[in-house]
């Protein structure tokens, strides 16, 4: 046992005592993180059993995204003093960003264990069982925080969420009002409000929104929310050149905030098709895991993916489970082997089909034979789907560009879509899209069954029966009645999937079709082909 076993809390007044750990967590605390990292790391050259220190390095990783590191960093602190219960809170923060979700409640359950009145636990452990689907215990947990602290605006909005996630509307909108009771200036409840697609703001909200602005300390995230709920809540009004000014201001201060790179995702696609070709495919043939069970949603955010999940979803065979990053984190795991894709062994092939499945396990709770993956952004992992799952089915939702691009402009999203917030990165990034689709369906000709937006709201019975027929699935009459279904949807569309098709969103990008030009120069000739496909050389 090492010299180290023996430590069993940190002893927090040295940070206070060594001037270089004090400097750093002054550091730290400016957000100077430059600076902190050489005057942590020399500390702990020094003195590598400290794990306050090593805390405050995790924590200085998280910051900068390398969750990774972060996770290593805390594993180290608790092990060396199990009784760190701040580093264990930290490490379930740090597993749940990762997606790492079991492993997280495993240590949220340790940690309530000791302290059950934990409301930062509490309120994590709500967000994880929201995360997989365990909606009344998210909900429970979120009204015993609120029972015992009831003035944190943040968690009346994340308990607002998971209500409206399982069709409380009434219930979640209230909840909401509370959050902005408190904090009148939080620009996410406001979004979050806009976001129902169907809350109509008066007059007054509108002045407390514009008036949020003038705050001396608003913040950056705070302020491109209200933004975006601004955009909304003037398109709604009918003032187009208004709401485009904040739509358009929203997608500025965001992009601000993100690193992306339109030129690498026409690189990263250049790649993808020069990888699988028809050879390719063939030599791999009968290999991956055999598993018919999922049914893969893939195409454009605010394309109908959505619509399409609820009519299946109301199918007897099949589950719906909301966007899972399984398959992104399995494609980055691969991309960084030597080799890549094409260097894994047949065996490889069926363990990572079969850790898919495994994966995802934690989301399928009815027993039904099919589960539907709607993560849009699997449309770039399709090469990888088909060698891992071959017998997966695969459906791509597909809607007009300027309506399907637009109405990815006014969304805010929680996470990722980070080519959404400029039109010329949109435009690309469909066209890119579109592209990689007409790649597939020549190399694997049939595989990908496409279902296009405006046909489905011209002709829902026919396209429900040919969707259908495509995943072999018998036709049920509740696909026709998929807005009865009463299950929980988490997406922006969640509303909307929740009545009957409606022709109306198929035409609102056409009012604001004057400030749209950059869009339309990205999109080329994939607008101009439209519903067809253009030759690509």
């Amino acid at each position: 046992m090492s010299a180290a076993a023996s430590v069993s809390a940190p002893d927090f007044s040295r940070q206070f005592r060594n001037p270089q750990l004090m400097a750093a967590a002054l550091a730290l605390h400016d957000n100077r993180l430059s600076d902190a990292e050489p005057l942590l790391r020399a500390h702990l050259k020094a003195d590598p059993f400290d794990v306050a220190a090593i805390r405050m390095l995790a924590e200085l990783a998280g910051r900068i995204g390398r969750l990774a590191d972060a996770e290593t960093l805390l594993r180290r602190a608790v092990e060396l003093a199990p009784g760190f219960l701040a580093a264990r809170s930290n490490l379930a923060m740090v597993l749940y960003r990762q997606t790492k979700t079991t492993e997280a409640l495993a240590e949220l359950d340790a940690l309530l264990a000791i302290d059950p009145a934990h409301a930062g636990n509490a309120n994590l452990k709500a967000a994880a069982m929201g995360r997989i689907g365990e909606y009344d215990e998210a909900i429970a947990l979120y009204e015993q925080v609120l029972a015992r602290h009831p003035d944190q605006p943040k968690v009346w909005m994340s308990y607002g969420h998971v209500l409206k996630t399982v069709r409380r509307q009434a219930e979640s909108i209230a909840a909401y009002r509370r959050a902005i009771g408190i904090a009148p200036h939080l620009g996410e409840v406001w979004w979050s409000l806009a976001n129902l697609k169907t809350v109509t703001f008066s007059d007054d909200d509108l002045a407390a929104m514009k008036g949020a602005f003038d705050l001396p300390k608003l913040s950056e995230e705070d302020r491109f929310h209200l933004h975006f709920a601004l955009g909304k809540a003037l398109e709604d009004r009918g003032e187009a050149g208004e709401s485009f000014h904040h739509y358009s201001e929203g997608n500025r201060l965001r992009r601000t905030l993100l690193d992306y790179d339109a030129d690498e995702t026409k690189r990263q696609v250049d790649r993808t098709i020069s990888l699988f070709t028809p050879d390719l495919f063939a030599a791999r043939a009968g290999q991956g895991c055999a598993a018919p069970d999922p049914i893969f949603v893939i195409g454009m955010p605010r394309a109908g993916s959505t619509l399409i999940e609820q009519i299946l979803a109301s199918h007897s065979l099949v589950e719906g489970t909301m966007e899972l990053p399984d398959i992104p984190a399995l494609a980055a795991r691969v991309g960084t082997r030597s080799g890549g894709l094409a260097a894994l062994e047949p065996a490889e092939l069926r363990e990572m089909g079969e850790e898919y499945l495994e994966r995802t396990r934690i989301q399928r709770k009815t027993g039904r034979p099919f589960f539907i993956d709607k993560m849009p952004n699997n449309w770039a992992h399709l090469g990888l789907i088909q060698l891992i799952l071959p017998n997966a089915k695969i459906v791509d939702a597909r809607r007009h560009p300027l309506g399907c691009c637009f109405s990815n402009f006014k969304q805010h999203f929680a996470r990722g879509q980070a080519f959404s917030y400029g039109l010329e990165d949109m435009g690309r990034y469909y066209a890119d899209y579109v592209r990689y689709l007409a790649h597939i369906d020549e190399v694997l000709p049939g595989r990908v069954h496409r279902v296009f937006y405006e046909r489905m709201v011209d002709d829902s019975e026919s396209e429900i029966r040919a969707l259908l027929a495509a995943l072999d699935l018998p036709f049920e009459e509740s696909c026709l009645r998929f807005h009865e279904n009463d299950r929980a949807v988490r997406t922006a569309s969640s509303e909307q999937v929740r009545r009957p098709i409606y022709r109306e969103g198929t035409e609102q990008w056409q009012t604001f079709e004057p400030w749209l030009g950059p869009l339309k120069d990205a999109l080329g000739p994939v607008l101009e082909a439209y519903p067809n496909i253009p030759q690509f050389s």
